[in-house]
């Protein structure tokens, strides 16, 4: 039986749970799923948080969506619901949805709404790069499963 190695944004296998009820699918990434390699999470439905939803953004020490409600608390529990579920399986590495307020690595939206990338991570990829994890995008993970 193969052992996950990957905890994977749920919206790049297909699955739709992204804020608008889409889904960021890419195949390579999908078959790691069907082979075993990695399980599938969305931190926002983890969180509570419904599918479709408000695009939410970083806006300072919080999490809003664009009508300014504090989303915090449910990004929050959803990427500790996110931790738990890679710790169980005893995974230390993540392919994560770029740009996303909860999966985003190294550039994130800038709490504003209007398209523009700032230097940081969102709430999951943050907590699990302070657990230690391997953290991959959408845009860099290629080749690194054959690691």
């Amino acid at each position: 039986m193969t052992k996950p190695e990957y905890i994977v944004s749920a919206c790049l296998v297909g699955i739709n749970c992204r804020y608008n009820g889409g889904c960021t699918h890419i195949s390579k990434i999908e078959q790691l799923v069907i082979d075993g390699k990695a399980i599938p999470v969305c931190p926002e439905e983890l969180g509570g948080l419904p599918t479709p939803r408000n695009p939410v953004e970083i806006v300072g020490d919080e999490v809003k969506d664009k009508f300014g409600t504090d989303q915090t608390i449910a990004f929050n529990k959803g990427a500790q619901r996110t931790l738990e579920i890679a710790k169980n399986a005893n995974i230390k590495k993540a392919i994560l949805q770029s740009r996303s307020p909860s999966c985003g690595y190294g550039k994130i939206y800038d709490g504003s709404f209007s398209g523009n990338l700032i230097d940081g991570n969102g709430i999951t990829s943050s907590l699990l790069e302070d657990n230690g994890f391997e953290i991959y995008t959408d845009q860099n993970w290629e080749g690194k499963e054959t690691d």
